[in-house]
C-alpha cells in the first residue's frame, strides 16, 4: 500500500477494515480462478449463489437470530425502507406508530404518511433532538400495525439503550443503519430490522432487511412485486440482479467481524473508542460542548460544538491537514461529528482525542 491512510470518520460511506480492502483487492480482477472479477459474475452462477447464501447465514449467526428470521438484500438504502415498511405492513384501518428521535426518524414517519395512517407515540423534536423520547409508558393505539424506532441517530449522535415493551402482537421495527453489528442487542424483540450497508456492514449499494417469517404472511400483496418483502424472501433475494460486488464485500466484512470476536468484541472496542472522544469533550471546560444529553450519547456518532463558527471552520481545516477526514457535522445541524464505526481503529480515536486536546491548548 502506497501512501498513508487517513483517519476516516465519515458518517457513510464510511471506513472499511483495511484487511477487507486488501483481501478484496487481491480478488478484484479475478475471483477464485474464474478468469473474471466478482463484479462480472452472474448472480445466477453457483459461485455467487454460494457467497450470497453464506452472507445471509453469517449475518443471522453474528446477530444471534434463529432461522425463523429471513435476510433480504434489497436496494434503495434505508430511505427506501421508510416507504417499504408501511407499504408492506400498514394495512387499511391500521396505524404505523413512530418514535421521533432525530431527522431520519422523522423522515420515516413522513414517508409513512404518504402510504397510510401514521401517528407519533413520542417525540423530542421540540427539544432540538438533544435527548431521546421515553420508551416506557407509550400509548400504543389498538389498531397499531407496528411501532418504528430509529435505534441510533446518525446526524444528532444519540442512541437508544432501551426499547418499547410491546408484547407479542405488535411488531417492533428498527432502523439500525448506523449501529447494527456495533453493539449487542436482543434482536428477537424486533419483528423487522433494516440497515443500509455503508456504516458497519460494507460499502453502499445494498440494504439488509431482516424480518420474522410470520410478517411475510401479513405483508400486502397489493403493491408491485419488486417492493414486496415476500418476493425477495421467496427468491432468496435473487428476484432481480442484486448488487453482486457489494454483497461480496458485506460477506468479507462479516467474516472480519467474526474473526474479531463477534459483536460483543465490537461493542467493547466501540465503547473504548467513544469514551476517548467524550473524555476530550467533557474535560475541555466548555471549549467543546456536547450536543446530546450524556445518558443518550451514541457510541457510533459523537457530536459536539465549539464556541464559534470561526473556531469550527479552523478545527475542520486543521484536522484535515493532520490526516483526519469527515469531521464536519451534518449540514442540517452544523458543529462537529466523529463517526467511529466498527472499522475505525482505536488508534484513530486516540489520535483524534489528542488532536482535540492540542487544538484546545492552542486556541482555548
Amino acid at each position: 500500500m502506497n501512501g498513508q491512510r487517513k483517519h476516516n470518520f465519515n458518517p457513510g460511506p464510511a471506513a472499511l477494515p483495511l484487511e477487507v480492502l486488501e483481501e478484496a483487492q487481491e480478488a478484484f480482477v479475478e475471483y477464485g480462478g474464474l478468469g473474471m472479477s466478482m463484479m462480472e459474475v452472474s448472480h445466477r452462477s453457483k459461485v455467487y449463489e454460494q457467497v450470497h447464501e453464506q452472507t445471509q447465514t453469517l449475518l443471522l449467526e453474528l446477530l444471534g437470530l434463529p432461522r425463523s428470521y429471513r435476510v433480504l438484500f434489497m436496494g434503495g438504502g434505508a430511505s427506501a425502507q421508510f416507504a417499504l415498511v408501511p407499504m408492506n405492513l400498514l394495512a387499511e384501518g391500521r396505524s404505523g406508530v413512530y418514535l421521533l428521535s432525530g431527522s431520519f426518524a422523522e423522515k420515516a414517519y413522513q414517508e409513512a404518511l404518504t402510504v397510510g395512517d401514521a401517528v407519533v407515540a413520542s417525540s423530542t423534536k421540540a427539544q432540538g433532538w438533544r435527548a431521546l423520547p421515553q420508551t416506557e409508558g407509550l400509548r400504543i393505539p389498538e389498531n397499531a400495525a407496528y411501532v418504528h424506532i430509529t435505534t441510533n441517530n446518525t446526524i444528532e449522535g444519540s442512541q437508544f439503550r432501551s426499547f418499547p415493551e410491546l408484547g407479542g402482537e405488535v411488531p417492533l421495527i428498527g432502523d439500525m443503519t448506523s449501529d447494527l453489528l456495533g453493539r449487542e442487542i436482543d434482536l428477537t424483540r424486533f419483528g423487522l430490522i433494516y440497515a443500509g450497508a455503508q456504516k458497519n456492514l460494507g460499502p453502499a449499494g445494498v440494504t439488509a432487511v431482516i424480518l420474522r417469517e410470520d410478517l411475510l404472511d401479513q405483508a400486502s400483496g397489493r403493491i408491485p412485486a419488486i417492493f414486496r418483502y415476500a418476493t425477495f424472501a421467496e427468491s432468496g433475494s435473487l428476484y432481480n440482479t442484486p448488487p453482486v460486488h457489494s454483497v461480496y464485500m458485506v460477506h468479507l466484512v462479516l467474516k472480519w467481524v467474526q474473526h474479531q470476536g463477534g459483536v460483543a468484541a465490537m461493542e467493547r472496542r466501540n465503547v473504548r473508542k467513544a469514551q476517548r472522544i467524550y473524555e476530550a469533550i467533557d474535560a475541555s471546560g466548555g471549549f467543546y460542548q456536547g450536543i446530546i444529553e450524556k445518558e443518550d450519547r451514541s457510541i457510533m456518532n459523537m457530536t459536539w460544538r465549539l464556541t464559534s463558527e470561526e473556531l469550527t471552520r479552523r478545527f475542520i481545516e486543521e484536522s484535515e491537514h493532520h490526516g483526519f477526514d469527515g469531521l464536519a457535522g451534518h449540514r442540517s445541524v452544523g458543529g462537529l461529528r466523529a463517526s467511529a464505526y466498527n472499522a475505525v481503529t482505536e488508534d484513530s480515536c486516540r489520535a483524534l482525542a489528542d488532536f482535540m486536546t492540542d487544538f484546545q491548548k492552542r486556541y482555548g
